[in-house]
């Protein structure tokens, strides 16, 4: 079980890499829009000889990276929604259970579904070779769309990570640092 969880304890340091890259399209999503706004009212000339066009639909490419790059990591952080009518008040093994069966009958199952079809859409972009709807808009939309298998690949590690976290909390051998971040909440 221990190599089980330091093999965790790398996804969730793979996670954390992978959000950070996301956290800088974020940066550079806001840096987007200052231009935008600067270019549009300022009458100051758009960078890189770019358009108005391709400068609003760079903005939606890298709000997506921004998204897709972050939720296996917010996902191993507890950032999700739980509904705890029923799960804060039964015992802590049962609360195990609940992740395990959630983790392996939904969220797994879901992001090799996501995976598969979206990769299969984004496949069709490539070959299409996919541009804009707008004449002057951005090419290769097919790296855009990459994106969504990517995202349902980091949920599909992330759900693997917790997986294994909540193994060893059923078992009894996840140390107690980690029960928190395991099953969320003050535990």
């Amino acid at each position: 079980m221990q190599s089980l969880l330091s093999l965790s304890a790398g996804i969730d340091r793979l996670l954390r890499v992978v959000a950070t890259i996301g956290a800088w399209s974020g940066f550079v999503l806001v840096m987007v829009v200052c231009i935008d706004v600067l270019t549009r009212y300022f009458g100051v000339p758009k960078p890189f000889g770019m358009n108005s066009t391709q400068l609003q639909e760079s903005e939606y490419w890298f709000h997506t990276f921004l998204f897709a790059l972050v939720i296996g990591y917010a996902y191993t952080r507890q950032a999700h929604v739980r509904i705890d009518l029923i799960r804060d008040r039964v015992p802590i093994r049962t609360k195990y259970a609940i992740e395990i069966a959630g983790i392996v009958f939904f969220l797994l199952t879901y992001a090799g579904l996501g995976t598969w079809f979206t990769f299969l859409y984004t496949q069709a972009s490539y070959f299409e070779g996919e541009s804009s709807k707008s004449t002057i808009g951005l090419s290769h939309i097919w790296v855009v769309k990459s994106a969504l298998p990517a995202m349902f690949v980091l949920l599909g590690l992330a759900g693997i990570s917790q997986l294994i976290k909540a193994v060893a909390g059923f078992r009894g051998l996840l140390p107690d640092g980690r029960v928190s971040e395991t099953l969320g909440g003050d535990l």
